[in-house]
């Protein structure tokens, strides 16, 4: 057994590093969302028509399906809610 130590949980699962900030970016963009639904108080299907998605989309941001969400399609569903998403670039620690 491994005693390695990982700054989050993407990078302990994930193969690749690049995989790793793929998912944590993805993760953060889901959470945002799900967070934006449940303070706003819309239902499933009043997100979707917001978001420019189905409800069955929603229903699969909702239960956490990440692999089914690009990046793309996560700040293209930010962006139709009226939130603003920023990048910050820095190097690796």
């Amino acid at each position: 057994m491994s005693n390695e130590r990982f700054d989050n949980v993407w990078e302990a699962i994930e193969d690749t590093p690049e995989e790793a900030e793929n998912m944590k970016l993805r993760s953060t963009l889901m959470l945002a969302l799900k967070d934006h639904i449940s303070r706003t108080g819309l239902s499933q299907s009043q997100a979707a028509k917001l978001f420019g998605v189905t409800q069955p989309r929603i229903s699969d941001l909702m239960r956490g399906k990440i692999n089914l969400f690009g990046l793309d399609a996560l700040v293209n569903m930010a962006a139709a809610a009226g939130l603003h998403v920023e990048m910050h670039v820095r190097d690796a620690a």
